[in-house]
């Protein structure tokens, strides 16, 4: 008899790599929020999954952690990582109107977008 097991992965506890997100790096730019229209942030990395992990469980000290911006409300996806950096600037140059229009264009109730890639989202209490 064949059993199927559902895992359901904590965030705060280590860095997901699942079927939704291939094992090799992918550069893309990021905007992480506190709440709907509230702060932002603009990051840059190579492997988004394991730099959400850092933010939420706050192993990076800074910003994020010191405003609880841990919701990812937008994401890009780039071919290399100069494409990415060039982007980050941009958007960090940005008005904050430009900025809150963009996240809307395809994200209007700025739902965390960490399900979509595979990444169990945590309750209030961070479990």
């Amino acid at each position: 008899m064949l059993l199927s097991r559902t895992v359901m992965l904590n965030l705060f506890q280590h860095p997901f790599r699942g079927r939704f997100i291939p094992m090799d790096r992918q550069p893309c730019t990021y905007i992480l929020a506190n709440k709907p229209y509230g702060t932002l942030y603009i990051g840059v990395t190579s492997d988004l999954i394991t730099r959400l992990h850092q933010h939420r469980t706050g192993t990076q000290p800074g910003f994020t952690s010191r405003y609880a911006v841990h919701r990812l409300v937008r994401y890009e996806m780039f071919g290399n990582m100069e494409a990415a950096i060039l982007r980050e600037k941009q958007l960090k140059r940005w008005h904050r109107q430009w900025k809150i229009n963009l996240i809307e264009c395809d994200n209007p109730r700025w739902i965390d977008l960490a399900r979509e890639l595979g990444v169990a989202l945590l309750d209030r209490d961070g479990c």
